[in-house]
């Protein structure tokens, strides 16, 4: 397995990964797979060009996706994690997690945030066994604020 961090020329393979993961896990994102199938190609390429995208690829197929974002000055947060159903519990996300992290590590900042949806206890798993821990703040999910997110932080 490989990961790799997307550039420019990529913005097909990150269209096609991230509308799979929106189809695929719909109550996970801010963000809806009928927004996102109407961006265009400067769209994408604006988002690569703007942050990190990490791609995984196992057995030559892409098997996963994770951005970072800069919620505050100087407070990355990992953000829109997927691994493709059929590389799940193979270290995708393993592998995905550490790039990022690996990231934020080169740019010298001191922790990283994220939030995981409800129910998504796999994903909470995989981020608790890389060192986040519950900061005891929720948020609601922008594509549905029925949805509550957990807010996760790790220090560098």
């Amino acid at each position: 397995m490989e990961t790799r961090r997307l550039t420019g020329d990529d913005w097909r393979t990150l269209r096609d990964v991230r509308l799979a993961a929106l189809a695929d896990a719909p109550y996970a994102y801010g963000s809806t797979l009928a927004v996102e199938q109407a961006f265009d190609e400067s769209t994408w390429r604006d988002r690569i060009d703007t942050t990190p995208w990490v791609l995984a690829v196992r057995n030559a197929e892409n098997a996963g996706l994770v951005d970072m974002y800069l919620s505050r000055p100087e407070t990355p947060m990992l953000i829109a994690m997927w691994v493709s159903p059929v590389h799940r519990g193979r270290g995708v996300g393993d592998a995905l997690v550490a790039e990022i992290l690996r990231w934020a590590g080169e740019k010298s900042w001191s922790r990283v945030l994220l939030r995981v949806a409800d129910g998504n206890a796999a994903a909470r798993r995989l981020f608790l066994r890389h060192g986040f821990t519950p900061t005891g703040r929720r948020a609601p999910l922008e594509s549905d604020p029925g949805v509550r997110t957990e807010i996760l932080s790790r220090a560098l």
